[in-house]
């Protein structure tokens, strides 16, 4: 093992190993160590001698504002969230213009989601590739290099993976396997990765090269968390219906992923106001016969087991809230006994003792959840495993019986952006074939829901996106590009309802999706269903007027005044200032979303009399305008804090 504490020298080092041609595997995430790709990229930018190909995936880059009022909210915001030393990637920025060197490439399986839509660079390398297949793939490449970010041991030798365990010891083993030479590892420890210990810890002699760059670390790239708006929450209150105690949980990020968070953290917490909520929002649901069969209501007397790759902020406040205590053991024959009631002595030992509560393949969401693990105490710690993604995303080729009798009552929750009348799905791309984010682990979810005997995969997506003029549904009859099969569909939730599609005929499945559509869109997907044979004659459909965000937005008033749905359920990373704001510049940009709008908004603006929120202007550095465009801007912002400020 070799340690070096400069970048020059980790360069020398890595290049001196593999050549001139680096063919570099890096993890996603925060794993991926920004100094070392920067220096490395940097030297092969300036040297046409050399190549580099990079095999990833989620090159994290904070975002670029763009001018006017957005760069007035997030530039501050920015430099007092990421730091002003965080290294952005350079070959983001680069990549981003089209302006990647012939001697670079960057392959990647899974984009910050929307970045990279006007990429033709980024467009033409990405790799449309399931995540529990991207070590066999990657290995095809025969990297020479893989560079990871560690954790050192406190007053130890050992390194920890920590964030990213996900594919670095898959891809290893895939190489063994193929008799391909092994690649350099490169280990560059950063101080402010949490260290975890178990399945994601090497010794220190099994990297070959370890960088330990002196002075403090620049922050961990942490997601800033956003509002949960009305649809959200409807969305995850009625997903909050479908989990089963004792069972198993799987969700993914976000703002509907933090809504189903805090609906659970009321069901077990809060329960008379959660079901109070629930009956008023949706009367009947707890009694329906697909909650009663498939989910539940009550508080999680056995708890949960969380088995999902991304291990998120809502994980943390599950955790926190007592929901995430159902534990397994790798021990099929013990597992098997814990299911049936007929547990030993020996095998409560062993729960007690070597027990998980949750199992994930990498991390990511907040700096608060980067420092609940940096401080979770060692005998919750052991309950948390960070593992390999073959070990979370599949059933298959490892243990798969110990792994059915630990899964039990799976329910596998992610997101997607449009759901056809015939519950195909489309998460990861749109209908001109680029891609916006990447199928990552989602495909295998939804397979492992079919393959456990009583697991359920739940879609969950807004009914509309866009707004003002270019309002759409996410409900369509057809549409161009499919990320989950019809034949695989199972339950697709919206903020209308639920449509049970599991082994539905063709009529009843485009009865229930019609059943969560927004009221304003319904109409073409019945002309479509008729036209193409799929009604059948008579059928009565079900009646959606009353899918309107209004309606919508009645019901969940008294939770949301009340502070028991809160904008920011699982916490914030704004300030107050900066939450009013957030709704004000949501609001804008909905209203001027066309030119008609923008000509509406800027009348109204300039016709407002309504006295401003004097922090808010001055937190925008607005206070006094200067010049036409500052003045434009000031008075469109008034305009929107006045229309968006709390009812008294």
């Amino acid at each position: 093992m070799q340690q070096v504490t400069t970048l020059d020298a980790a360069v020398e080092a890595i290049l001196a190993h593999a050549g001139p041609a680096l063919r570099i595997g890096a993890p996603l995430g925060i794993g991926k160590p920004h100094r070392l790709l920067n220096a490395l990229y940097a030297r092969v930018r300036d040297d046409p001698t050399l190549s580099l190909h990079v095999m990833t995936a989620l090159s994290l880059s904070p975002p670029k504002p763009a001018p006017g009022l957005e760069r007035r909210f997030l530039a501050p915001f920015l430099d007092r969230h990421f730091g002003a030393d965080f290294p952005a990637l350079d070959y983001v920025a680069d990549r981003a213009r089209d302006a990647l060197p012939a001697n670079v490439e960057i392959e990647e399986f899974y984009m910050q989601s929307g970045g990279l839509l006007g990429s033709a660079q980024a467009q033409a390398d990405y790799a449309s590739l399931n995540y529990t297949h991207v070590a066999r793939d990657v290995a095809s490449r025969r990297p020479n290099v893989v560079v990871q970010k560690v954790a050192r041991e406190p007053g130890g030798t050992r390194l920890s993976a920590s964030s990213n365990p996900d594919l670095s010891f898959d891809l290893l083993d895939e190489i063994a396997r193929r008799g391909l030479p092994r690649p350099l590892l490169v280990a560059e420890v950063d101080p402010a990765l949490p260290w975890l210990d178990g399945d994601c810890v090497i010794e220190a002699a099994f990297a070959d090269l370890v960088v330990e760059l002196p002075g403090p670390a620049p922050k961990l790239f942490a997601l800033p968390r956003q509002p949960v708006s009305d649809a959200d929450y409807a969305i995850g209150l009625y997903a909050s219906a479908l989990v089963r105690d004792g069972g198993t949980l799987q969700i993914g990020i976000g703002a509907l992923a933090d809504a189903l968070a805090h609906a659970l953290v009321l069901r077990h917490t809060r329960n008379d106001e959660y079901r109070a909520l629930l009956d008023a929002f949706a009367p009947g649901l707890a009694d329906s016969e697909l909650v009663r069969g498939t989910g539940g209501t009550a508080p999680f007397e056995h708890g949960l087991y969380g088995a999902s790759e991304m291990v998120n902020d809502g994980f943390r406040v599950l955790a926190e809230a007592g929901v995430l205590t159902r534990r397994v053991v790798d021990d099929e024959r013990a597992m098997r006994r814990i299911n049936r009631d007929e547990a030993t002595h020996e095998d409560r030992l062993a729960l007690e003792r070597e027990g998980r509560w949750l199992d994930g393949a990498f991390y990511f969401g907040s700096s608060e959840l980067y420092d609940w693990l940096r401080t979770l105490p060692p005998e919750r710690a052991r309950g948390l495993r960070m593992t390999r993604v073959s070990q979370v995303n599949q059933l298959y080729g490892r243990h798969e019986l110990l792994e059915r009798e630990q899964r039990r009552h799976a329910r596998f929750f992610n997101t997607c952006m449009i759901a056809t009348a015939l519950g195909a799905v489309a998460s990861d791309a749109l209908e001109d074939g680029r891609v916006v984010s990447g199928v990552g682990g989602q495909y295998n979810f939804v397979a492992m829901a079919h393959a456990l005997d009583d697991a359920r995969s739940v879609l969950m997506l807004r009914a509309t996106h866009g707004g003002g003029g270019r309002l759409t549904s996410s409900v369509r009859w057809n549409y161009g590009h499919t990320t989950i099969p019809r034949h695989l569909r199972d339950i697709v939730v919206t903020e209308y309802g639920i449509a049970d599609l599991r082994g539905a005929r063709d009529a009843d499945c485009v009865a229930a999706m019609l059943a969560i559509t927004d009221a304003r869109f319904g109409e073409p997907i019945v002309e479509a269903a008729r036209a193409a044979r799929k009604l059948r004659p008579g059928m009565t459909l079900p009646d959606i007027r009353g899918n309107t965000p209004g309606r919508l937005r009645d019901r969940l008033a008294p939770y949301r005044g009340s502070g028991l749905l809160p904008d920011y359920p699982v916490g914030s990373d704004f300030t107050p200032v900066e939450q009013r704001l957030l709704k004000a510049l949501a609001w804008l940009r909905g209203e001027t979303a066309t030119r008609a709008g923008k000509a509406r908004a800027v009348l109204a603006a300039l016709g407002n009399r309504a006295g401003a929120d004097a922090e808010a202007m001055a937190r925008m550095g607005l206070e006094h305008p200067q010049g036409l465009r500052g003045k434009l801007e000031a008075a469109l912002l008034r305009l929107a804090l006045v229309r968006t400020a709390p009812r008294r």
